[in-house]
This record gives structure tokens, C-alpha cells and sequence, in this order.
């Protein structure tokens, strides 16, 4: 098997050693492991892609490439410049340090990777690592992801929907903020929404008088609603969402034809 991993948190990220050693267990003594990720850190850009100004990529070694752009321009340039043509047979993004669970899908640049991949037609799914009390001094951090990892994507691969639609569905896997040994299993989970949770601006005045605005978010561990990802991740198990780039209100088309045709 070949496969092509990529993150948002920058080539240098802890959680893509963690993923290429999930990677690499998942494609065998026989498969090929491919890294192409961002040279800088590029959380939050979502499924931005550089489409305005070229992308420099380097050779960092054996099968490792780092691109100054987002995830999604690393999935394209490994499709179409690293592996010349020779598609993957799958894409993981990630592992990311925190949640991509709720409304952070929307901003995730590791979701913008796995998306771009179901958008070429290849199999994706992104990997996090909630963040919490319970596991933030252990000695790794992402013991839950590193563990569990291997196992999840392969229960994916084996037992997985992989349609052949025009918008493929990939998966958002989020592990919980816990050791591995407290892990309690997998939960299938929708995207939820934190309510009370929303992105905001924090201004602050350099000591030139320059007035600059930082982007804040809100606490995490919010409840979202029964059968969320971010409730399944806060009592205990690892999420898995199927995900499709379409975003169409589809429980409204009949409405809304009905008072504008």
C-alpha cells in the first residue's frame, strides 16, 4: 500500500511522527510511506489552497517533502509532483495537537487536507488528539492517537464506507483527551456544535502604537448534543464522522422550491 500523509501543524509536528508511525504499520514491510506537509504551521486555513502564488517544495529526505502552503496544496503537490502520477491508495492527515470535533471541522486545516484527497478521488481520513487534564503532562501527549491509531484506520479500511460518489465520503477521526489504557472503544458520532463556544478577536497594541487583533477560541470541552463527536471524545472514546465536502441544506430544497419556483 501506498500512502501519503500530510498535517497542518508543519513538517517538524510531533503528531506526524506519531501518524507516520501509524502510517507506516497500516502499509507493511512491502508498502511506501509518502510525506508531504506544510514548512510552516497552517492551523486554521481550512481547504485553502495557494491558487494565487506558487508553492516552494523542498526535499527533506527519503519520501519527505516539505511545501510552503497549506494541506491541501501538500496533497496536490504528492499527487501530481512528489509521486508523479502515481496515485496513493490513501491520504492521512494529521495527527493534530487538539480537537477537530464540532465546529472546528470548519476551520481545520487537517480536515482541508483529507478533503482535497476524497476530492481527487483517494481514500482520506484525518486523525486529532483532543487535548485535556487527563493526558496533557503524560510524557506524550498523543498516547490515545499513537496506540489506537493504527487499529482505527485499519477498522476504517476493512469495514469503512468508500463510496465512489462525486463528493466521497472521508472520516474525521478525533481521540479522546485520555491515556491510551482508559480509551473505552470507538463511537460512530455526528459533528456537533458547541454553542457557547465561537472564534473571537482579542486586540492588542504593539510598542509601536500599532493596533493588532489575535483570533481567541473558547473552552473545548463543551457539551455538543447526544451522538456528537465532541461528546463521544468527553466521555471516553475515539470519534469517527463520515464527512462530505457537499454542503447543501439538503432538509430545505423542498421549501424552498415551494416558495421561489
Amino acid at each position: 500500500m501506498r500512502i501519503l500523509i500530510t498535517n497542518d501543524d508543519g513538517i517538524n509536528a510531533p503528531g506526524l511522527k506519531v501518524l507516520e508511525d501509524i502510517a507506516a504499520e497500516i502499509a507493511g514491510p512491502e508498502g511506501e510511506v509518502w510525506v508531504v506537509a506544510p514548512a510552516f504551521e497552517q492551523s486554521g486555513v481550512g481547504h485553502c489552497i495557494s491558487y494565487t502564488h506558487p508553492t516552494m517544495i523542498a526535499e527533506m529526505g527519503p519520501r519527505r517533502y516539505a511545501a510552503e502552503g497549506s494541506p491541501a496544496d501538500c496533497v496536490l503537490a504528492g499527487i501530481y509532483d512528489v509521486l508523479d502520477g502515481a496515485r496513493p491508495d490513501l491520504v492521512l492527515s494529521g495527527v493534530n495537537r487538539g480537537n477537530n470535533a464540532g465546529e472546528n471541522v470548519l476551520y481545520s486545516g487537517t480536515l482541508g487536507g483529507a478533503m482535497e484527497a476524497a476530492l481527487q478521488g483517494v481514500p482520506a481520513i484525518a486523525l486529532s488528539q483532543f487535548y485535556g487534564p487527563a493526558m496533557i503532562n503524560l510524557d506524550n501527549p498523543f498516547e490515545a492517537a499513537a496506540q489506537h491509531g493504527a487499529a482505527t484506520v485499519r477498522a476504517l479500511l476493512e469495514k469503512g464506507l468508500w463510496d465512489q460518489n462525486p463528493y466521497r465520503i472521508f472520516y474525521n477521526v478525533n481521540f479522546p483527551p485520555l491515556p491510551a489504557a482508559d480509551v473505552k472503544g470507538i463511537k460512530v458520532a455526528a459533528q456537533g456544535f458547541r454553542k457557547e463556544v465561537k472564534f473571537a478577536v482579542t486586540p492588542q497594541n504593539s510598542p509601536s502604537g500599532r493596533r493588532f487583533l489575535w483570533i481567541s477560541g473558547g473552552p473545548q470541552a463543551i457539551d455538543a448534543g447526544e451522538g456528537s463527536d465532541v461528546n463521544a471524545n468527553i466521555d471516553g472514546y475515539i470519534a469517527v464522522t463520515p464527512l462530505r465536502a457537499d454542503l447543501t441544506a439538503y432538509d430545505q430544497l423542498d421549501t424552498l422550491r415551494e416558495r421561489l419556483e
